[in-house]
């Protein structure tokens, strides 16, 4: 009897000693989660969450609705009508123009209580007329502000005072599987509010169409269908994280993927648009891909991150600040990048005349430079070395006469290179010629610059393509 106690007393001894082993080489890597070690070296990890710390939406979801308006679009198409005739069609009557309206739809979210709101380009784009509905169902037409298609943002403005705000938050401390919510209007159903966590960050998506884009998407699972596009994407505590934009669904539906552009990125946008009328963008001035593991092994590079520099532009800011083809941008202003989309991003919340220090790694060395940013193009009317002159982010330079032969025609302005900006914008390529500017015959680059600076609202040019087809393109001012 005494030797069946004494066992029992002896085996809880030992378990007590065991349990105190295994508490003291617990390590507390952070707050609420500890990491045990057994007696084998094995590791098993336990996570004390706090009530706060459970997904709540109510206050996101409360306190940002009423700032998420819907967007209604209305936009007129020109079509003719077929030839009436054999004559007709013979004699190359075009038949007669008719208008047709389309409306279409999508959401917005108010940034400022005097009235601006932010939503996607391609919601707005080509749109005669634009109305805005609140949570509150008053309706107010809006004036569009200005657009950046690169980054797919657009800001429109009603006329109205004290209204409910979303604050911008800060998209880059988002963390991997944090909790989101998107409020739109998908399918015409006001105020819709669903919910996903972030799946990924800096997210690009195929160009097929050779347009200047800007893209780092924030990746969520959140419900987001036709409609939502320029809603909210709202943190747990209330703050706009993301412009929702797009999805990848093979039904046109949603499917498990939504993209929505940085808070950052946009905030950058949009107060661009307010203060000066257009996007202030900063240009580094260099072709890049990724760093892959054989590119990494190469290089002998520690790991596959960073950016490989394909090539320097002659003359941009890289060039200026040092950089060179083949060497490895790894980090900007102390932010580590690791793919292109990171660059764009940061580069992109810089303007012209900023200047930052890039960490680069050249023959297995790291090297600082200092970067002075510069704008997306020369100033308008700047001519460069080989005596073209910069146009809205093209260079122009008089028409040689054999190609002014060769099309037919007896004067004209080539376009000799198209760069981001207003006419990379308007869809036009190299070699076209400028005929007519606001219906006044060009002949040099100077008949352009000047023509432009006694224009106040638009620019509408006459030309020809480098195929001999009459063409036409124009943008605002």
């Amino acid at each position: 009897m005494k030797k069946g106690i004494l066992t029992v007393l002896l085996s809880a001894i030992a378990g007590g000693v065991v349990a105190f082993a295994v508490v003291r080489t617990a390590d507390v890597s952070s707050a609420g989660q500890q990491v045990f070690v057994s007696g084998n070296g094995g590791q098993y990890r336990t996570v004390n969450l706090s009530e706060t710390e459970y997904p709540d939406f109510t206050y996101a979801a409360e306190s940002a609705v009423d700032a998420v308006v819907y967007v209604k679009v209305t936009v007129k198409d020109v079509m003719r009508t077929a030839p009436s005739s054999i004559f007709d069609f013979f004699f190359g009557y075009e038949g007669t123009p008719q208008e047709r309206e389309r409306v279409g739809s999508g959401s917005g979210v108010i940034i400022r209580p005097d009235g601006y709101i932010v939503t996607n380009n391609h919601v707005v784009e080509g749109a005669s007329k634009i109305e805005v509905t609140l949570n509150n169902n008053k309706t107010y037409e809006a004036t569009l502000i200005g657009t950046d298609p690169a980054t797919d943002v657009a800001l429109v403005k009603i006329d109205a005072q004290g209204l409910p705000t979303v604050p911008f938050g800060d998209s880059d401390n988002l963390r991997l599987g944090e909790w989101v919510i998107a409020i739109g209007s998908p399918y015409d159903l006001r105020s819709t509010i669903t919910a996903g966590i972030v799946s990924a960050k800096g997210r690009s998506m195929p160009n097929y169409n050779g347009e200047f884009k800007i893209e780092s998407f924030i990746q969520t699972d959140a419900a987001v269908n036709p409609g939502n596009s320029g809603g909210a994407l709202v943190d747990k505590a209330g703050n706009l994280v993301g412009i929702n934009t797009a999805i990848v669904s093979q039904t046109g539906s949603y499917t498990g993927y939504s993209f929505a552009i940085p808070s950052n990125i946009v905030k950058k946008i949009v107060y661009d648009l307010i203060d000066y009328g257009s996007v202030k963008r900063a240009v580094l001035g260099v072709t890049m891909t990724p760093v892959d593991d054989k590119l990494a092994k190469e290089m002998k590079l520690s790991s596959p991150n960073g950016v490989y520099i394909v090539e320097v532009l002659k003359g941009s800011a890289a060039d200026e600040a040092g950089m060179k083809d083949k060497d490895v941008l790894v980090a900007i202003d102390s932010t580590v990048v690791r793919n292109p989309s990171d660059v764009q991003e940061r580069v992109n919340g810089f303007h012209p005349g900023d200047k930052t220090k890039m960490t680069v790694i050249r023959d297995g060395k790291e090297k600082v430079l200092e970067v002075t940013f510069k704008g997306t193009a020369a100033e308008n009317g700047s001519v460069d070395d080989d005596g073209a002159v910069a146009f809205y982010g093209s260079r122009i330079k008089e028409a040689p006469e054999d190609v002014l032969e060769r099309l037919g025609i007896e004067h004209g302005v080539e376009i000799v290179s198209v760069g981001p900006g207003k006419v990379m914008d308007a869809g036009v390529s190299e070699g076209f010629i400028i005929m007519y500017v606001n219906d006044q015959p060009v002949s040099k680059p100077q008949d352009v610059i000047d023509i432009i600076k006694k224009s106040k609202r638009a620019v509408f040019v006459e030309g020809m393509t480098p195929y001999g087809k009459v063409s036409y393109f124009g943008f605002g001012i």
